[in-house]
């Protein structure tokens, strides 16, 4: 028979250790009670537990003494804070201190059952997993940082906020730290903020009844309701406007979210990451984010370091990545030549992962299939890469000029990409990386398009 997990509670007020005992033993959870900070103190010494809640007020010192003890001397044990209503900066310091979560007075039992759930299979996940952040691939000390972060975070319910450059993987930050944490088995949603339209902007966040307004003919569920008792991942919250940024943080602080058209509020189980490339303090000091918003974001930070603060990473990198794009083409691995290794290494990745990853997927439909050289990296930007390149000898003594020599290079790389797609333009394009447009009027102006289009294309238009 397994043993009933084991919660703390210490409130100095009779009441509340009464509602909460009452609660948590109809959930079949046994429970210990104190007073005060020394009585916790001698309960923990005799016990082990899976959760503790705390009062943040108490006679002999606060919740957070009673936060910093249990993370200095029964590290990995959850603690949640008991805060006086609508006291924001309690919350906030609680969480910035290590806590699990937070419930604010009159505790409400909505909001207190989930906590405990979730802190529960955070309790048994430390004791019998570990944390996988191997996705997040790297040995450079800036990566190292990134993993123990991650780790960290992945035990608590606090609010992340994930700065760094576009492409830096701040997307895959938010997942490992939800997939490691114990909303693992709730749902991530993603929301690119600045991506939704602002009049459509409320109804995506919170839902809507039928008959909201014109068009809305059933009712539908906001991200908020689909991420309930998971992961709401916001990104580029920078693009938010100052309306919904309102709306955003009632939501973030209370809890509840109402959708439009509906008179009531309804509560719901959330973590909230958020990311953007953009500076946020600079956007709060000319007025276009706000800072109670940001404040409630930004409890804990992490950055992102940039792809060429960290090059050591780029060979493992280029290697792993090239395996998954690989496996995705269901196609074999080739090996990168040394000059191609150093070369991407003296690259600054202005785009960081999400341009390495470009480059090796065009250089993968470039290449022999066996091995990837230099010449398979540079076509992607020719008239800037074409560095210690010999000439292309025509006869005895003529060679090509720059132009004249780039504008073969460009001949190859298009008849290769489109060799490799079955003369199907559209795809050509993309291998490419540039639009069907720019790849038609290319081969107009090389010459190409009376023999590519005598062939049959593969494309419909």
């Amino acid at each position: 028979m397994s043993q009933k997990p084991r919660c703390l509670i210490v409130d100095d007020e009779a009441d509340i250790r009464e509602l909460l005992v009452m609660t948590l033993e109809r959930m079949d959870i046994e429970t210990f009670s104190a007073s005060g900070i020394e009585e916790a103190k001698q309960l923990l010494a005799a016990h082990s537990f899976s959760l503790c809640l705390t009062d943040m007020q108490m006679a002999d010192g606060s919740g957070l003494d009673l936060l910093h003890y249990i993370n200095e001397f029964h590290t990995g044990l959850p603690v949640a804070v008991i805060t006086a209503h609508a006291s924001a900066d309690n919350a906030v310091s609680a969480l910035k201190a290590g806590a699990f979560d937070y419930l604010s007075k009159p505790i409400s039992l909505k909001q207190l059952r989930p906590l405990v759930e979730s802190a529960l299979k955070l309790s048994s996940k430390i004791k019998h997993t570990q944390t996988d952040t191997l996705q997040m691939c790297g040995d450079s000390e800036q990566i190292k940082y990134v993993r123990m972060m991650i780790e960290k975070l992945a035990r608590s319910q606090a609010p992340v906020y994930i700065s760094g450059e576009s492409g830096s993987g701040k997307e895959l930050a938010a997942k490992l730290i939800h997939q490691n944490s114990s909303r693992a088995e709730g749902a991530f949603i993603a929301i690119n903020c600045g991506a939704i339209p602002e009049n459509l902007m409320e109804s995506e966040f919170f839902g809507y009844k039928k008959g909201a307004f014109t068009g809305a003919n059933q009712d539908k569920v906001g991200m908020f309701q689909a991420a309930n008792g998971g992961t709401l991942f916001l990104d580029e919250v920078a693009d938010l406007p100052l309306t919904m940024q309102v709306k955003l943080l009632r939501a973030i602080q209370e809890k509840k979210v109402r959708m439009v058209g509906n008179t009531t509020e309804e509560a719901v189980d959330v973590r909230i990451i958020s990311a953007t490339h953009k500076n946020l303090s600079e956007m709060m000091d000319h007025g276009l984010f706000r800072k109670d918003l940001y404040y409630r974001l930004n409890v804990i930070q992490l950055k992102m370091p940039a792809l060429r603060e960290r090059a050591s990473d780029i060979p493992l990198m280029a290697n792993v990545l090239l395996a998954k794009l690989c496996a995705n083409q269901n196609s074999s691995i080739p090996k990168i030549d040394a000059k191609a290794m150093a070369y991407m290494c003296s690259l600054p990745f202005l785009g960081n992962v999400r341009e390495l990853e470009n480059m090796l997927e065009r250089a993968l439909a470039l290449c022999d299939g066996k091995l990837i050289s230099i010449e398979d990296l540079l076509i992607e930007n020719a008239p800037e890469q074409q560095i210690g390149h010999t000439p292309i000898a025509l006869g005895d003594t003529e060679t090509l000029n720059l132009p004249d020599y780039l504008e073969d290079v460009e001949k190859k790389a298009i008849i290769q990409a489109l060799h490799k797609t079955n003369n199907n333009k559209t795809a050509a394009a993309k291998l490419l990386g540039v639009t069907f447009r720019t790849l038609r009027y290319r081969l107009a102006k090389l010459g190409l398009s009376q023999e590519t289009d005598s062939e049959a294309d593969g494309d419909s238009a």
